[in-house]
């Protein structure tokens, strides 16, 4: 691999790739081999497959403690644990919600026969603020489900104090923010509960796994009887159920990433904080920073492209792909521009002006276990020379036949 030098070595015009091999987002942080066949032998001896076995207790153990937490409960996936948690919490009416977020986010509130309503975001943060969720509230609203987007917290605080003050159940949605904090408190111990993903592409990787965590001893009763469709003794009152309990393979998984965390973490952070120098003082783009005071996972090195730039986001992209750097918008389109969302919006409730704008601009560059700091170098280099020559990229690639072929309309 060579540095690109000029736009005559880009693959958009007949160069040869940065990359021979695609450098895509996710983490896809695996165990070695030998570490896995121990757990996975140990688990064919017990012969102990399923229904809260050993290692899912001893999982949730090993989060609450992490996270410093009363209680997790580990369940499939994250959008069953958001499944689980909204029917734990005996919601019903509205619940707000951003539009800027992963589409499960909004399904599960369906799943729980609940109506989404639709807040736009704060463009410094890309999150919900009493501010956006005032402006929608109505007497229908029974609930706010905030989102930690790229592993920072959404508004605790002001937050909290808003859902006090108007009676309303607070809920995050935590998949982006395993391990970090605010203002010296772990996210999971935020409003009444807090969901996180263990999916593949996340920093604990349970190929897919998800957990709910909370303080509410209550809540943690409903939360561990609406996750299991059998009943038990224990059982609390809860309106529905459904079989949401974790795998002990899935356990074995979260458990192996578990004991590497630190490690993932540092790794992530060598690769974000190689992209934050080299792209320290390109015009056009700008970090999304993390806050050092707080812990972080640097699971997202995340971008935006500013109005400055002669070439769009989506140009940006359609040249990164030709070298083999399979960057990526972050939730495009947002979801209330989605079906059935959008076909349920008023006119006034659509216009989100910052989600809107934030869909057009946020970039998202490769991180994780297949990249590392070098490549991340070459990202920053290359990105630098494309920002800087954006003029005549885009003249040449208009006068090209093969411009005629590119998604972004060149």
């Amino acid at each position: 691999m060579v540095a690109k030098r000029s736009i005559d070595d880009l693959a958009l015009f007949g160069g040869a790739p940065l990359f021979q091999t695609v450098r895509p987002v996710g983490q896809i942080y695996m165990p070695a081999r030998d570490t896995f066949d121990t757990w996975f032998d140990a688990i064919i001896e017990r012969r102990y497959y399923t229904n809260h076995g050993p290692l899912v207790s001893r999982l949730d153990r090993a989060i609450a403690e992490r996270l410093d937490v009363k209680h997790a409960v580990s369940v499939t996936n994250g959008t069953v644990a958001l499944m689980v948690a909204l029917v734990a919490l005996e919601l019903s009416g509205d619940v707000i919600v951003p539009a800027f977020t992963f589409p499960a986010t909004v399904q599960a509130l369906h799943w729980a026969g609940l109506t989404p309503v639709f807040a736009d975001v704060d463009s410094r943060t890309h999150m919900l603020t009493a501010e956006s969720v005032a402006k929608v509230k109505t007497d229908r609203t029974s609930a706010v489900l905030g989102v930690h987007v790229w592993g920072r917290a959404c508004a605790p605080a002001e937050l909290e104090a808003y859902c006090r003050q108007n009676d309303l159940r607070l809920l995050y949605d935590a998949c982006h923010a395993f391990g970090c904090s605010f203002d010296g408190k772990m996210i999971g111990n935020f409003g009444d509960a807090e969901v996180f993903s263990f999916h593949a592409t996340k920093i604990v990787n349970a190929a897919e796994g998800g957990c709910i965590t909370t303080n509410d001893d209550d809540l943690a009763a409903r939360l561990i009887t609406a996750r299991n469709f059998h009943r038990s003794p224990k059982d609390q009152s809860v309106y529905v159920r459904l079989n949401g309990k974790m795998s002990e393979a899935q356990a074995a998984m979260a458990l192996m990433a578990l004991s590497q965390f630190e490690e993932f973490v540092d790794r992530n952070e060598a690769i974000y904080s190689t992209y934050e120098r080299g792209l320290e003082g390109t015009s056009g783009i700008k970090a999304i920073r993390y806050d050092r005071r707080n812990r972080n996972n640097f699971q997202y090195a995340v971008f935006e492209i500013e109005p400055e730039s002669s070439l769009s986001r989506d140009q940006i992209l359609d040249v990164l792909r030709a070298e083999n750097i399979y960057a990526r918008r972050y939730f495009f389109p947002s979801v209330h521009r989605l079906s059935p969302y959008c076909d349920a919006l008023d006119g006034e409730k659509r216009e989100l002006p910052v989600t809107t704008s934030l869909c057009q601009t946020v970039l998202q560059l490769p991180l994780g276990a297949q990249i590392n700091p070098e490549d991340a170098e070459l990202i920053a280099a290359l990105l630098d020379l494309i920002l800087e020559n954006g003029d005549e990229i885009k003249a040449r690639a208009e006068a090209t036949a093969g411009a005629n072929s590119l998604r972004s309309g060149w």
